[in-house]
C-alpha cells in the first residue's frame, strides 16, 4: 500500500456559495428542461457535469461555464469509449486526462502530462503509480482534515467538497453523497464530524468506479494542472516551467497570499524578468527555484526541499528545458527514473 510523502502539505481554501442546494438544484432543472436533447437519448439529468469552481471569484458561474462549454460535449461510456449514442457520463472535451487545453505543445502534450503525474506522485506519494491514489485517504494530521485521492484533496480546504459536488452530480447514487452535508459541515477545520471510519471506506469503495476517477483527474486539471500550465504558458515557460508551476500550484495552492502560488510567482516576477516580457528563461526558473526553496523552508512540514533541489533544479541544471526522456532524479533519499513512456 502506497503512503503520503511524509514532506506532504499544503495550504488552500475554496470559499462556498450560500444557498448550494439551491442552485446545484436549478442545475439539475435546468439540464433536464434545456439539455436534454444535446445530451442525446443515452444521457439523463444526472450526467450533467458541472463544476463550481468558478465561486472563488466571488460570483457564480453561468451554466455555460459550469460546463466549460467552449467546445461540444460528448459522452463517455464507462467503458471509455466516446459516442453519442452510449450512454455515460457527459464531460467537455477539455476534461479527460491527457487531453490539451491552450494548446497541445508542452505538458499538455500527453506524454508529458503522464511524466508530470509520475514526478508528483514521487514527491507526494513515494511512488510512480500515480493511478494507485485514487482510493488513498488519510488524515495527516496538518490541520486540514482528510486528505485523499490523487492530488490530495482535503475535507479541511474545500477542493474535497467540490470533488464529490462534482461526482454526485454526474452519479447521483454514489458512496459519498450521502457525505456532502458532513463535508459542508466540515470545510475550513480539521474536524471529522460526520465522516470518520464510514466515509473512508465509502471513498474507497468510490474509487474503484471509473466515473469517480474521471471526476478526480477532472478535478485535478480545473483546479490545478490547468491554471498551472495555462500561466507558465503565457509566462514564456517552456514545459519544464509548466511543471515547476504546477508542482508549485499542488504543493502551495492557488491565491494571492504570500504563501501560495500567486504570492510565490509575485515575488519572483520582482526578482527576475518574465520570459514572455524579453527575460531570459533560466535565469527566471532559478530564481523561482530559489523562492520556492525559501518559502518551503518556513514550513517544517516542508524543510526538505529535495522535490526541487535534487529533481527540478538538477533538471534546470542539465539544460532538459523540454523535460526529454530519460529522466533520473530523487525525493526525500528515494530514487526514481522513468526511461521511457
Amino acid at each position: 500500500m502506497y503512503t503520503r510523502g511524509r514532506y506532504y502539505r499544503r495550504k488552500r481554501h475554496f470559499p462556498l456559495f450560500k444557498h448550494e442546494l439551491v442552485v446545484v438544484a436549478a442545475v439539475v432543472i435546468l439540464a433536464v428542461g434545456g439539455l436534454y436533447g444535446t445530451l442525446g437519448r443515452g444521457s439523463a439529468a444526472s450526467d450533467l457535469l458541472g463544476s463550481r469552481h468558478e465561486r472563488r471569484y466571488g460570483r457564480k458561474a453561468s451554466l455555460q461555464e459550469r460546463l466549460g462549454a467552449k467546445q461540444p460535449l460528448v459522452s463517455i461510456g464507462v467503458g471509455g469509449s466516446r459516442s453519442a449514442g452510449n450512454p455515460g457520463t457527459t464531460v467537455n472535451k477539455e476534461a479527460g486526462v491527457g487531453v490539451a487545453t491552450n494548446g497541445a505543445g508542452g505538458l499538455n502534450d500527453p506524454i508529458k502530462k503522464e511524466l508530470a503525474m509520475r514526478l508528483v506522485s514521487s514527491a507526494e506519494n513515494s511512488s510512480l503509480d500515480w493511478k494507485a491514489q485514487y482510493a488513498y485517504i488519510e488524515d495527516i494530521r496538518d490541520g486540514r482534515g482528510y486528505t485523499a485521492g490523487i492530488i490530495g484533496f482535503c475535507s479541511g480546504t474545500g477542493d474535497m467538497l467540490e470533488l464529490v459536488q462534482y461526482y454526485t452530480l454526474q452519479k447521483p447514487s454514489n458512496p459519498l453523497a450521502a457525505y456532502l452535508p458532513a463535508l459542508r459541515s466540515v470545510n475550513g477545520s480539521s474536524s471529522h464530524a460526520g465522516l470518520g471510519d464510514s466515509f473512508v471506506a465509502a471513498w474507497r469503495s468510490a474509487a474503484a468506479d471509473p466515473v469517480f476517477q474521471m471526476a478526480q483527474d477532472y478535478m485535478r486539471d480545473k483546479m490545478y494542472f490547468n491554471p498551472a500550465v495555462n500561466q507558465a504558458k503565457a509566462d514564456g515557460l517552456g514545459t519544464l516551467g509548466q511543471f515547476m508551476y504546477y508542482d508549485a500550484m499542488v504543493m502551495h495552492g492557488p491565491g494571492d497570499s504570500a504563501d501560495s502560488f500567486g504570492g510565490l510567482r509575485a515575488a519572483v516576477m520582482s526578482q527576475a524578468k518574465l520570459p514572455s516580457k524579453g527575460g531570459d528563461q533560466v535565469a527566471y526558473l532559478n530564481a523561482f527555484l530559489d523562492a520556492r526553496e525559501a518559502l518551503m523552508r518556513t514550513e517544517a512540514a516542508h524543510s526538505d526541499t529535495s522535490r526541487v533541489s535534487t529533481a527540478q533544479r538538477a533538471f534546470l541544471k542539465a539544460g532538459n528545458i523540454n523535460l526529454d526522456l530519460p529522466l533520473a532524479w530523487s525525493v526525500y533519499g528515494d530514487t526514481f527514473s522513468v526511461p521511457k513512456l
